[in-house]
């Protein structure tokens, strides 16, 4: 019997026809075949070869007539080559391929159209300036043809930031991530949580009928504690997948003259710092976004570490220090040849040491013990210290030990920022606020005397996994989600 009501159930959950429905309610966006049709530049501003206009909305049929006349609408979904005109002087504008994409079988689930022009200026205006003279259009805002697939269906809220972090993708891992969650990966694993408790609820509300098999509670109450367990371990990596959209802070510490700017010029690319044998050059915090074996950092090149200097001075050792506490990673940097003074030994005994150097595992803040300038060293003289922490020998003169450095970098920030390829990372604090919810409801499911409490706390739970992926969202937090992507996304 439960099976038949698993059945029910799912079908009530999902709807009678489809798991995704044709329109969300409460998006402020009309359904498919009414409201006004939008135009915009798609493929970005600046001269190029070929540039994407695109519409959306039920003048798109009528305004893609307007420009081709005399000839009709194109097959669906094929490509012809036509000549655009002015709709209103004749004017021809330019030769391209239009696209043809009737609703509900488009990106926006309404119907469609694309002009593919050469990609100068005058052409792009042109053509813009005529849409723009075609009754029933007008141009889209930001986000617009993104708000339109996920008020249609077409779209999780999930799969709405998976392509806003996939068109900002700058790193490798950062293009994964995008990737997985724009192809539904955490909806569909807060989608299959939310069946759980789905069916947990049922058998809860339909537990008066005697006719349920032995068991079926108990075994509804173990999913949920399974569920529970799923939910901390999501949690407790939450910072995980927001380090790896916005990047983990690493932060290149130690005493003057060690050769910290040297080596965030090297890793950076470009001349971020100045370097200069005279110690305490640096005197502020130089940030800078770089791309570390795949994965996104902010970089930040910081003031010697010394005692007994002038005041500007000293005031950047105060800030250098607070970003060694911020910092997601240090690079501690010391002089290979000097690590006798006493600068390179205070600086062992204050930042390395209690950072707990070569011992990544547990709470303990990561640290990359560097020792700089080896090209100093004699020769074959492999490691001079091994009393050290671990370490790593590097020469920013020479560029030796720099792909060590990398693959100790890369092994570092994927502990940090998370493996894409192992599964669904949180890269939002919304994220992380649902589950949250999610796992508090579950939290007073437990600890319920009674079923109707106990029923209300599941409900309660759904509720926030259903918003997490776009269920019932309020315009404030859509407006945030759509206002990062481009005007003709």
């Amino acid at each position: 019997m439960w099976r038949g009501l698993w059945t029910l159930v799912s079908r009530a959950a999902r709807g009678p026809h489809s798991p995704r429905p044709c329109t969300r309610q409460g998006s402020g966006y009309p359904a498919p075949g009414s409201g006004a049709t939008i135009f915009a530049l798609s493929s970005g501003q600046g001269r190029c070869g070929i540039a994407v206009i695109r519409t959306s909305g039920p003048a798109s049929g009528h305004a893609l007539r307007s420009l081709t006349a005399p000839r009709d609408l194109p097959p669906a979904r094929k490509a012809c080559l036509r000549l655009l005109s002015d709709p209103r002087s004749g004017e021809p504008l330019d030769r391209a391929l239009v696209l043809w994409f009737p609703g509900p079988q488009s990106f926006t689930g309404e119907d469609c159209a694309e002009f593919h022009v050469h990609g100068g200026p005058a052409v792009v205006s042109g053509v813009l300036q005529a849409l723009g003279n075609v009754p029933g259009l007008r141009p889209a805002e930001a986000g617009e043809f993104t708000r339109r697939a996920f008020a249609h269906g077409k779209l999780s809220l999930t799969e709405v930031e998976g392509l806003a972090d996939l068109i900002h993708a700058e790193t490798e891992a950062q293009r994964r991530q995008a990737l997985r969650q724009l192809d539904g990966e955490l909806g569909d694993l807060c989608r299959g949580w939310a069946e759980t408790l789905t069916k947990a609820k049922a058998y809860i509300d339909f537990s008066e009928d005697d006719n349920l098999e032995e068991g079926v509670l108990d075994q509804a109450d173990s999913e949920v504690r399974k569920l529970e367990v799923a939910l901390g371990v999501h949690l407790r990596d939450a910072r995980r997948g927001q380090r790896l959209r916005s990047g983990a802070h690493v932060v290149v510490a130690g005493p003057p003259n060690a050769g910290k700017s040297s080596l965030v010029n090297l890793l950076s690319r470009k001349p971020v710092s100045i370097v200069s044998p005279e110690p305490g050059t640096t005197r502020d915090v130089l940030e800078t976004p770089v791309d570390l074996a795949g994965f996104p950092a902010l970089l930040s090149d910081t003031a010697g570490l010394r005692e007994g200097v002038g005041p500007v001075e000293q005031e950047g050792v105060r800030r250098a220090q607070k970003r060694l506490e911020q910092a997601d990673l240090i690079l501690a940097v010391l002089d290979a040849s000097d690590l006798a003074s006493p600068a390179s030994c205070n600086f062992l005994d204050t930042v390395v040491i209690p950072a707990g150097a070569g011992n990544p595992s547990g709470n303990s803040q990561r640290l990359l013990l560097v020792l700089n300038k080896s090209d100093l060293l004699p020769a074959g003289c492999s490691d001079p210290h091994p009393d050290l922490p671990s370490h790593l020998l590097l020469s920013c003169l020479t560029g030796e030990g720099l792909d060590g450095l990398l693959e100790a970098l890369k092994k570092e920030l994927a502990a940090l920022c998370g493996d894409p390829s192992t599964g669904p990372l949180l890269t939002r604090s919304r994220h992380q606020h649902h589950l949250q919810g999610c796992l508090n409801a579950l939290g007073q499911y437990k600890q319920a005397r009674d079923l109707a409490l106990a029923a209300e706390a599941l409900r309660v739970a759904r509720g926030h996994l259903s918003r997490l992926t776009g269920g019932g969202g309020t315009e404030e937090i859509l407006d945030i989600i759509f206002r990062d992507f481009c005007v003709g996304k």
